[in-house]
This record gives C-alpha cells, sequence and structure tokens, in this order.
C-alpha cells in the first residue's frame, strides 16, 4: 500500500471517528461533509504537527497519569478545531473528551 493511499486511508477512518461522535456523544454537531472534510484535514493537521510538540512539553505530566495524560492533549485539539471550523462545534471539554476518545477508539480498530 503507497503512501497516499494509506494517508487516504487514515482520513476516512479519522472522518468516520468524528461522524460517530457527532452522532453518540452530546455537545458535538457537524454541519455537513463539506466541514466534515475541514475537520478532519485540521485534526490530521493537528495530530501530525501540534501534538508531538504538547506530548514533548507536557512529558512529566503524561508519566505521572501513566499516560492518561495524552487523552487530555488529545480533547483539547478536538476543541481547538471546533472553535476554528465554522460549522463544527463542541459545546464542552466533557464533549471534547467523548470526540477525542471516540475517534482514537476508531482509529484502533
Amino acid at each position: 500500500m503507497g503512501a497516499i493511499s494509506q494517508l487516504l486511508l487514515r482520513w476516512c477512518v479519522l472522518a468516520v471517528g468524528v461522524t460517530l461522535a457527532t452522532k453518540v456523544v452530546p455537545g458535538i454537531y457537524c454541519a455537513d461533509g463539506r466541514t466534515l472534510f475541514v475537520v478532519v484535514l485540521l485534526l490530521s493537521f493537528c495530530n501530525a504537527i501540534l501534538k508531538p510538540l504538547l506530548v514533548l512539553f507536557t512529558l512529566p505530566f503524561i508519566v505521572l497519569t501513566m499516560g492518561r495524560g495524552v487523552i487530555v492533549i488529545n480533547a483539547l485539539l478536538f476543541m481547538f478545531v471546533g472553535r476554528l471550523v465554522d460549522g463544527f462545534s463542541v459545546a464542552s471539554f466533557w464533549s471534547a473528551l467523548g470526540g477525542a476518545v471516540m475517534a482514537s477508539v476508531t482509529n484502533l480498530v
């Protein structure tokens, strides 16, 4: 499998995760497919660029919480994207946490 097809597969899986989060987690709303596309691109960018930096700077916290701090970082990135994209809203930190867990579980499967 080539790099491009692997990237497209990851985007599709993330899109499924975000869609499931909008259906299952209260407080997360996505207006349409175009908004979902922008959310998936922005979340992918944040996961590729911002997440490693955040993990590096919060490494003692992550070690102290035995890895659970990464879930908090994912939730904060989910909230960040919710504030940046019109048509995609995340009501609270707990909604963002649920959405981040849903996207992570979908990614694991």
